[in-house]
């Protein structure tokens, strides 16, 4: 049964609880690979989480309460996810920031659907995870839709004679993001030259490499996370290829140079604005980088989810999910990624997608 309606009704009760109560602590979490081949990704979110909880304890507390953290560890693999999202519900977790993977958000999320347990995703990108989620499903980063037209348009105009392959890890992202690139692709006229999946956590992608070597092919597009493009960017180098990679947000961690080294250069990726880079961020980056930690990818995501969450549940002067949730629909929030706002779906209101160019072991704005 949807807890949403039953928890709306019994929120004047709990109220009146909580007046005549100490106030308790308000327990939220972060979920995503902790561990596993895309655990740089988990540690991004780890880092965020951390930090946003300790700013906000050391400024009082969310309406009085202080915030205690609970991090999961859904290894990118949806069942996995389900377990995590119903430990949180024997937890007494209000809100979670995550998942990672949009494979684990989208089966989690109807487990925080069914209990009344918020959530805000910094980084799932598939279009199904808002498009078919509840109302308590949102997200701060953009969609596979908006980030595989990106691509595609700037591989049409910046490449127009280029041979492209493009394929995918059979994931929900990087099936999504490969589909809604290749879309877009086809709808500006283009065609590709070949189109396939491979399988993830595998080390030798050599077949695949012969193939698109044998194909000349000049622009691999690959849906899919660092690790493998990683290789495969190595193995396309050691068979003397010079076919250039280009990804998606996927690529947003510096273990993805960690893999290829010198080989990575001049590969390309879409990403939102660079976070580090806004205005609204320059103290908490500040104070990332006094901690020794890069802010990069989906550190800040992390936390601005966070910093909504904070917001929208002191304007509803409580914590109550069914009570944060109106705040969270119709509200404006300030965060390190600017100003920011919901629609219906659940979708956020900022930019959209940018495309970056690795160069000499950093990644930045593609610049011709």
């Amino acid at each position: 049964m949807k807890r949403f309606t039953t928890l709306a009704a019994a929120a004047a009760v709990g109220l009146a609880a909580m007046s005549l109560a100490a106030r308790a602590d308000v327990t939220i979490a972060t979920a995503g690979p902790m561990t596993g081949q895309y655990a740089s990704f988990g540690k991004q979110m780890k880092n965020g989480a951390e930090m946003a909880v300790k700013d906000i304890n050391a400024a009082g507390g969310v309406n009085g309460e202080k915030v205690v953290l609970k991090v999961g560890d859904d290894a990118c693999d949806p069942k996995q996810a389900v377990a995590v999202a119903n430990k949180f519900v024997g937890d007494g977790v209000k809100f979670v920031a995550g998942h990672f993977c949009s494979g684990s958000s989208i089966p989690a999320s109807k487990v925080y659907e069914e209990e009344g347990i918020v959530m805000i995703s910094p980084a799932s990108t598939n279009p199904k995870l808002t498009d078919e989620g509840g109302p308590n499903v949102f997200r701060v980063c953009g969609r596979d839709d908006q980030q595989g037209k990106t691509a595609a348009e700037f591989i049409a105009k910046t490449f127009p004679d280029a041979k492209v392959a493009i394929f995918h890890d059979k994931t929900a992202y990087g099936k999504g993001l490969a589909d809604e690139m290749r879309k877009r692709f086809h709808e500006l006229g283009k065609k590709e030259a070949m189109y396939g999946a491979y399988t993830a956590g595998e080390k030798d992608y050599s077949a695949l490499v012969s193939k698109l070597k044998q194909a000349k092919i000049d622009i691999l597009y690959l849906g899919g996370y660092h690790t493998e493009a990683g290789l495969i960017v190595r193995q396309m180098r050691d068979q003397g290829m010079k076919t250039r990679l280009m990804s998606g947000d996927a690529l947003v961690t510096q273990e993805y140079w960690a893999i290829t080294g010198p080989a990575g250069e001049g590969t390309l990726m879409t990403f939102s604005p660079d976070p580090r880079k806004s205005p609204a961020a320059a103290e908490v980056v500040k104070k990332f980088e006094a901690a020794g930690i890069n802010p990069e990818g989906y550190v800040l995501y992390t936390y601005a989810a966070i910093q909504v969450w904070k917001q929208a549940a002191e304007a509803a002067k409580s914590t109550d999910p069914a009570k944060v949730l109106p705040a969270l629909q119709s509200g404006k929030f300030k965060t390190v990624l600017g100003e920011l706002s919901f629609d219906k779906k659940g979708d956020v209101s900022l930019p959209g997608y940018v495309v970056y160019e690795w160069k000499n072991g950093k990644y930045d704005y593609y610049k011709k």
